[in-house]
């Protein structure tokens, strides 16, 4: 949108906003913000909300079970596993840490010799900890030699995004305002890693503040794709992306509020899956959006995200939004096929345009065809809500990250970088209420999609819409910030390469609470690809 595309109510209601909460704006910054297009959304909303909600429940008032899970589907007897484990997965590697023949020690020091040999290329890592990954993997060898092997993780390299905290380190958030300010608390994800005996080797690049869906930071330079290192990683997970898909470390953990795990997984071949809202905690992340942030994991294979989900899962009272929903285990139901399921196949996403560009689609189309000649049901869903589904979600993502960040933006605006800085401006640009308008959007939104799920198991859709984009520049979130809106499990799974070997995705939504079906038709999709490999 250029300047006369904006209209004047709008941009007077930014400057008043901005004005009463103290915050600077000077005219090179709003000429940029109309120059870029920022108020496409706020305006989207401002449509939207013309039709009104009326006076429905706004979303956190409206009656749902959130800790309960619904009945899920039957899973059928165990199929075999096609393409066998690889020799660089979690589920192998533990293996041979449990029979004493892998050492830990020799892993970190592997690990750490990757991280030396390709970082300075790939500028996945904000912080190496040499010293603190050697130790632990020193103690992690003395525990499983003496009987007390801890489970799957224990001595395993894994890697933390670096907007969780970890005590005795910076946690910079990707930011400069952050970047003095060293932890004295563990988030719960790390700790919990921490617990089950990982080996925490560094913590991985992002983009500031984790607003931006690529690897776009002014302060720390982008992320290079391990794949081409003249595209881009993805975001705003980058660091943890590259840092898996370049055999760095076995898994890592990121963060998700409109698709920053599921983003980077794709445009760098690996496995990203994002849980249901409130099945991981987020004690001790630097929050972007309270109610759209999630954590996951990131992994070579859906069977390691399932170990590693397996040890993240779990009530935390210290987080409000974490629910005591029981914890399956995730592993078992790997092997149960997907014989049965009903897969929704995403056709009008509202978009008005193609999902993507013709090797994204074919790819997509390649593991749909997977999961057919495994037993499940293709149902084509054409869902025009889409487009409803990512207006809400920029809309409260907007609104919820202009708040948390108001003291610094009074403060120290002159300190964010300018593509953070002006998203955070702009974001003041919506009229009193509208948080409250939105909250109640989203939940009618997510009362169709409910309807919907009572047709169909999952849904499927591209995981985006074209490989990874030339180094720096944001990627899209089309297909992924709906699941963000509505806080339901989705998983990107590598499907193949472009012809200059790109990665491609497929993404599986599921029901809330129901990783488990999500995981277990994941796995298939992957078994496919394998055999088409």
């Amino acid at each position: 949108m250029s300047a006369p595309e904006a209209p004047g109510w709008i941009v007077d209601r930014l400057r008043r906003n901005l004005r009463d909460a103290g915050i600077p704006l000077d005219e090179h910054d709003l000429e940029r913000i109309l120059e870029t297009g920022l108020l496409r959304t706020a305006l989207a909303f401002e449509a939207l909300d013309t039709e009104g909600p009326g006076d429905g429940l706004p979303d956190y008032l409206a009656a749902r079970a959130a800790a309960e899970p619904r009945a899920q589907p039957q899973a059928g007897p165990a199929v075999p596993l096609a393409g066998g484990a690889r020799d660089d997965s979690i589920a192998t590697v533990a293996v041979g840490i449990r029979g004493r023949r892998v050492s830990p020690v020799e892993l970190a020091g592997r690990a750490l010799d990757r991280i030396a040999a390709r970082d300075s290329e790939l500028n996945a890592f904000q912080l190496v900890l040499a010293a603190s990954a050697r130790t632990s993997a020193r103690a992690a060898e003395r525990e499983i030699a003496a009987g007390g092997c801890r489970g799957p993780l224990h001595g395993v390299p894994v890697a933390v995004k670096d907007l969780l905290a970890l005590a005795g380190t910076p946690t910079t958030a990707g930011s400069k305002i952050l970047g003095g300010r060293v932890s004295d608390v563990t988030a719960a994800a790390v700790e919990r890693l921490q617990e089950a005996g990982a080996v925490i080797v560094g913590k991985t690049r992002l983009a500031e503040f984790a607003y931006s869906p690529g690897s776009n930071n002014p302060h720390f330079g982008p992320t290079r794709n391990p794949h081409d290192p003249t595209r881009d990683s993805g975001g705003s997970s980058s660091g943890s992306g590259a840092a898996v898909a370049a055999g760095m470390v076995f898994a890592a953990l990121g963060s998700d509020t409109g698709g920053s795990i599921r983003i980077p997984a794709s445009l760098c071949g690996i496995v990203g899956l994002k849980p249901t809202f409130g099945r991981v905690s987020l004690d001790g992340a630097v929050p972007l959006s309270w109610s759209l942030d999630h954590i996951g994991p990131m992994t070579r294979t859906v069977a390691d995200a399932a170990l590693m989900l397996q040890v993240l899962a779990g009530h935390d009272a210290r987080d409000p939004r974490s629910r005591p929903a029981p914890v399956p285990t995730y592993s078992e139901g790997l092997g149960a096929g997907v014989r049965g399921l009903r897969i929704g196949v995403v056709g009008d996403d509202g978009a008005a345009e193609p999902l993507g560009t013709r090797e994204a689609e074919d790819a997509w189309r390649a593991g749909l065809a997977g999961l057919a000649s495994a037993g499940a049901s293709l149902v084509p869903i054409d869902l025009p809500l889409m487009a409803e589904l990512r207006v809400v979600n920029g809309a409260l993502l907007a609104m919820e990250a202009a708040t948390f960040h108001r003291r610094w933006l009074r403060e120290r605006s002159s300190d964010y970088g300018e593509f953070a800085r002006l998203r955070l401006l702009s974001a003041h640009a919506y009229a009193p209420g509208a948080f409250i308008r939105a909250q109640q959007a989203r939940a009618g939104l997510r009362a169709h999609m409910d309807a919907l799920f009572a047709r169909i198991d999952l849904l499927s859709l591209p995981s985006m819409p074209e490989p990874a984009p030339p180094l720096g520049v944001p990627a899209s979130t089309r297909f992924t910030a709906p699941f963000n809106l509505l806080g339901w499990p989705a998983i990107s799974v590598p499907v193949g390469r472009t012809e200059d070997g790109l990665p491609l995705g497929l993404q599986l939504v599921g029901r809330p609470w129901d990783e488990t079906t999500v995981l277990r038709a994941a796995r298939v999709v992957e078994g496919s690809t394998a055999r088409a490999g």
